[in-house]
């Protein structure tokens, strides 16, 4: 399957904007429940928040996989509201609702533009389980992205985006400071430099966020999913009382 084209577009300082305002997603009522729902002990030894499995689709999921209350956030990892939500919810979203059992927490990386693809590919590098806290501190140092890009100036994105896959991901990565982001939090250098340079992975990559854009109609991040119901763009201001109002409480 091709590239979707923004993704292949020549690099730019003016990134596709995150986030949809105009299309907040549905209401929450089809997620009522009428009674808490109780916690779910994890197996002996195990903890549900540390326990991380890759789902068909693509996605990495944290927490009991037969949870009564499964989220899906479709996430760009070059995306400001993504990181805000991010830095808002992910100690309690950890510790209060997928430890207890009661939800299940699904990451689907979803590209935006073309620093979206090297970022998600040295982001799914190591081991599963890493992928989600490894997103969560690359939100974190979003900005310092953005900062390097700007001092790197235009012309040094516009050469890196003109070069074929195998060298374009890794030039980027060292335009943003992606690569010594990575290589600070696990993924060796040599490592790294092989997950940039795999083309059939960014191609997949491209191919999911094409195939969710058209089988649900994600047209912005963060964009979330309660029990298979769109609920769009949210805050954890405003998905956490849907998750309560689901039974998590």
């Amino acid at each position: 399957m091709k590239l979707p084209a923004l993704l292949i577009a020549t690099l730019s300082l003016t990134l596709v904007a995150c986030g949809n305002e105009a299309a907040p997603g549905g209401e929450a009522g089809a997620t009522e429940s009428a009674t808490a729902i109780a916690e779910i002990a994890a197996p002996a030894g195990k903890s549900w928040a540390e326990t991380v499995a890759v789902t068909p689709e693509g996605g990495y999921l944290m927490g009991n996989p037969d949870a009564p209350i499964k989220v899906i956030e479709f996430g760009a990892l070059s995306c400001s509201h993504c990181a805000e939500f991010a830095a808002q919810s992910a100690e309690e979203l950890r510790s209060d609702y997928i430890a207890s059992g009661r939800v299940s927490f699904e990451l689907r990386l979803f590209m935006l533009n073309a620093l979206d693809l090297p970022a998600a590919m040295l982001t799914t590098c190591g081991a599963p389980e890493t992928v989600i806290p490894l997103a969560d501190q690359f939100w974190g140092w979003q900005p310092n992205m953005f900062t390097n890009l700007q001092a790197a100036g235009q012309p040094q994105l516009e050469a890196a985006g003109a070069l074929p896959p195998e060298q374009r991901y890794a030039a980027i990565a060292r335009l943003s400071g992606m690569d010594a982001f990575f290589a600070e939090r696990g993924i060796a250098a040599d490592q790294g430099a092989a997950c940039l340079a795999n083309a059939e992975k960014a191609t997949q990559l491209a191919a999911a966020t094409q195939s969710a854009s058209e089988k649900y109609k994600v047209t912005g991040t963060p964009w979330f999913f309660i029990n298979g119901k769109d609920i769009g763009t949210q805050t954890w201001a405003s998905l956490e009382p849907m998750l309560q109002t689901a039974g998590a409480r």
